[in-house]
């Protein structure tokens, strides 16, 4: 499993993949990401240290992921984080957290307050039935303004049966006009029954791709190790 890397386009960062004990929402019909958890945060620990030790601080942005919630790291891998932050003249960090610790935010922006801190929403799309009804989400929020607020930055999945080029330009639209970043993730084979419908990821390959692969408030992973973490 690579746990470190450093992104040199668009906005450059350094980029880490640390282990928690697991989402505790688990519901979203095509994640499998959780099962990179382990209820022992010593263990836990012993591998976000060995991770964290590996940042340089070289752009001073910091990007940080695990299979879950930021709330889902154990507090000396958070105290761990500022150490290294402030160590290395990291000004700028990202965390990812599910919608039901909206409330939450506030308490982790106070935690984290010496820094520039960007929360990033895995909401994956706007279309509510498809994000409800088909990927579960849990997401009972229409309203875009709504639902951006307390965060900065945004998932989005595409590659899904049921979508279709309108569909996903208007998710763009929409993400770009409520959130000060996009990442765009292509669904990818997993162990989950959700499974990636070629004919649409070949639209967005098309139709999408080139309008927004240059854009520097836009990612667009094609491969869901194209950010160097994961395996």
């Amino acid at each position: 499993m690579q746990r470190y890397s450093v992104i040199d386009n668009k906005r450059r960062r350094e980029i880490v993949l640390l282990r928690g004990r697991g989402c505790v929402y688990k519901k979203c019909t095509f994640c499998d990401y959780y099962l990179d958890s382990c209820q022992d945060e010593g263990a836990n620990f012993g591998i976000n240290k060995e991770t964290l030790d590996k940042v340089s601080g070289i752009y001073g942005d910091l990007e940080i992921i695990n299979s879950g919630s930021v709330f889902e790291l154990d507090d000396a891998t958070l105290e761990y984080i500022q150490k290294t932050c402030r160590e290395k003249g990291i000004k700028t960090l990202h965390f990812e957290a599910h919608y039901l610790y909206r409330e939450r935010i506030p308490q982790l922006r106070e935690r984290f307050k010496d820094f520039c801190l960007k929360l990033k929403l895995g909401l994956e799309t706007f279309d509510y039935h498809l994000r409800e009804d088909v990927l579960c989400k849990g997401i009972a929020e229409q309203d875009p303004q709504k639902i951006s607020s307390g965060f900065d930055e945004v998932n989005l999945l595409f590659g899904l049966s049921g979508q279709s080029v309108e569909r996903m330009q208007r998710d763009m639209q929409l993400a770009l006009e409520n959130f000060e970043r996009v990442c765009v993730n292509i669904m990818c084979d997993n162990t989950t029954a959700v499974k990636p419908d070629k004919n649409v990821i070949g639209e967005f390959m098309q139709f999408i791709y080139p309008q927004y692969i240059d854009n520097v408030r836009v990612d667009i992973l094609v491969n869901n190790t194209d950010f160097g973490v994961g395996d």
